[in-house]
């Protein structure tokens, strides 16, 4: 019974470090979002194409930018989750050079336009993802919290079978390292929303230089 018993001192502890780790997320995340938004980031669902193009009205174009086919190519290439960010301003930047001047205004308020849809709709994925990893995280800790309390139980019972208490230990364990993993990989996904914004910030910048 001593190694189970040792074996339970050094899960306990680890427990006790997983609940604080989520004390401190809980305490940065106070003021930043919903119950299951675990990031130190603001929690902004969407985005406003206001807050970031000074261009013409998105509201007023006559067309859908998908429907101008070099345009839906250029937006979909760049706002794609495998290119590179260079590749993608690359060719963004090669687009806006090869523009007639005629029809610039038009032609690159509709790639905003594609490029900005497509960035906001990837962003809410990444949202949503962050918030179901949450979600499942809590979901994790109240099972590991429940198998500490019973596996307590079990240890206080002097009649418990032993197996039993190593099996329950070994479960607890392996929640345990799944829940910390899982936590530590947490902070990276809490940064792609950010990093979408400042992609498309990005290629926005080269669009503006050749508006009209």
């Amino acid at each position: 019974m001593t190694s189970v018993r040792s074996r339970l001192v050094v899960l306990g502890l680890g427990a006790a470090l997983a609940l604080s780790g989520v004390a401190r997320v809980e305490a940065q995340r106070a003021a930043a979002g919903p119950p299951d938004w675990p990031c130190v980031q603001r929690l902004i669902p969407e985005l406003a194409w206001g807050t970031i193009w000074t261009g013409p009205s998105l509201d007023e174009l006559e067309r859908n930018w998908w429907e101008d086919e070099e345009v839906g190519r250029v937006a979909r290439f760049a706002t794609d989750r495998s290119t590179p960010g260079d590749e993608a301003l690359e060719r963004v930047r090669d687009f806006v050079a090869s523009v007639d001047n005629g029809e610039a205004e038009e032609r690159l308020t509709l790639l905003f336009a594609g490029l900005f849809e497509l960035t906001d709709r990837e962003r809410r994925r990444a949202i949503d993802g962050i918030r179901r990893a949450s979600r499942a995280q809590m979901a994790r800790l109240d099972d590991i919290s429940a198998m500490v309390d019973e596996l307590e139980e079990r240890r206080a019972d002097e009649q418990a079978d032993e197996a039993e208490i190593e099996r329950l230990a070994e479960t607890l364990f392996w929640e345990e390292r799944t829940f910390e993993r899982r936590q530590q990989a947490l902070p990276a996904m809490c940064e792609q929303p950010a990093l979408l914004e400042e992609k498309l910030g990005r290629m926005v910048r080269v669009i503006m230089e050749r508006m009209p």
